[in-house]
């Protein structure tokens, strides 16, 4: 059932709690003019009873939808038996849950985080001890690659990193040991390559950098280049992965295997953070008792979530569902022909489309579709980022598109 009416105006509720929240809470985020208060599959509805297509899934956490019924019958289960023990002492689930994402990865170990910027940071910590213990790198000297436009996550370190400036800007000094190059640019890769890299860390897709896929062939080659160097490939499949674009991983679209895979965001369900890094046991191995560490990582509600929503996944093929009506909402936006739009790209159901410099900014076009019932964002300025929820329908999408089409030809 689609919603025949939608935002007109805000109500006073939504200004009360708007008003509060600003009162309060630090303004390091510029959200839409929504507040919701309930969600079911790809539908949510704010504190006015008003009914609204989600069209973010909480950039990808949210790939199984809104409160799937499955994790929510894994959540409450466990939720009466036992949440937290820390790593102080073994849980019951733990284990089921590493083998069940060793499964899912090809890997031999996984170790369980809570956040993906918590993930990356243990690849990048397991990265550089790998290259000391196992490479050879002298001590201090090792590096890794990084890319252009990258997102990882906004630790210190990860920022460091980062060419947007504002994510940088006031946040220093820096963490050293990370080379910039272009993305997608195989060269460039090789060219920064010496005896001191131990890694590579990229994104399959850079979805907070706009939707930006690389060359095809470009993962293959970076699989080749680490392999003749000997350098670790680091898959951050935190927003890409779990079905996302049309397979489990998007590395999988290549059929390249990393050697560290980074989870998180879906991971979840979106009922509770859990993160993950997976890799084989003689990178894993550098880890010690007393090297890293989290309180809530591998927490017995966590693995029996985890658990649940990679069943999920699994079960009900979601990685396929995104592939069929991932193509299927492509081709309809990009027969749109619109005077704003300068092109359509994504794989799946990560899907951008990027608004030409000279009609101003993505953020009207987002605000215009949320008073049409779509709840889509803004991603690198001129980027309006379309990832509904991979249990979405065919039936709900052309919904969607005649709207979307109402947006980008009239404004």
């Amino acid at each position: 059932m689609t919603p025949e009416c939608v935002a007109n105006g805000l109500g006073q509720k939504t200004k009360d709690i708007i008003a509060k929240t600003e009162q309060f809470s630090a303004k390091n985020y510029h959200p839409l003019d929504i507040v919701i208060e309930k969600g079911e599959g790809f539908w949510v509805w704010d504190v006015e009873g008003k009914k609204y297509l989600d069209c973010l899934s909480a950039y990808s956490a949210l790939n199984q939808g809104h409160r799937h019924p499955d994790i929510m019958a894994a959540t409450l289960k466990q939720l009466n038996r036992l949440t937290l023990t820390s790593r102080a002492f073994h849980n019951d689930l733990m284990c089921d849950f590493v083998e069940k994402v060793c499964q899912v990865t090809g890997k031999e170990k996984a170790l369980p985080m809570n956040t993906g910027a918590e993930a990356v940071e243990t690849a990048i910590k397991m990265v550089r001890k790998w290259a000391y213990k196992v490479k050879g790198t002298p001590k201090d000297k090792a590096e890794i690659i990084v890319c252009c436009n990258n997102f990882h996550g906004r630790t210190t370190t990860i920022v460091g990193f980062s060419t947007e400036e504002q994510y940088r800007d006031g946040f220093g000094p820096f963490t050293p040991g990370f080379t910039v190059v272009p993305y997608g640019d195989a060269a460039g890769l090789e060219a920064a390559m010496n005896e001191n890299t131990c890694g590579f860390l990229f994104e399959p897709i850079q979805g907070e950098g706009g939707v930006i896929i690389p060359p095809e062939g470009y993962l293959r080659k970076a699989r080749e280049l680490c392999d003749k160097h000997k350098v670790l490939l680091i898959a951050d499949e935190i927003q890409t992965g779990l079905g996302r674009t049309g397979k489990m991983f998007c590395c999988d679209h290549e059929g390249v295997k990393a050697d560290v895979y980074i989870m998180g965001k879906a991971l979840s369900g979106g009922y509770y953070p859990i993160s993950a890094v997976a890799a084989d046991d003689h990178i894993m191995h550098v880890f010690n008792p007393g090297d890293h560490g989290s309180t809530f990582g591998g927490n017995p509600l966590a693995a029996a979530i985890g658990m649940a929503s990679l069943d999920v996944i699994e079960r009900y093929d979601l990685p396929g569902r995104a592939l069929e009506i991932g193509n299927y909402f492509m081709d309809k936006l990009r027969a749109i022909d619109s005077p704003y739009v300068k092109e359509v790209r994504g794989k799946g159901l990560l899907i951008g489309v990027e608004i030409k410099q000279e009609c101003g900014t993505a953020r009207p076009f987002c605000e215009r579709l949320f008073q049409l019932g779509i709840l889509a964002k803004e991603t690198h300025h001129q980027v309006i980022r379309f990832a509904p929820p991979l249990v979405i329908d065919k039936e709900t999408i052309d919904w969607a598109l005649e709207r979307i089409r109402d947006v980008l030809l009239k404004r």
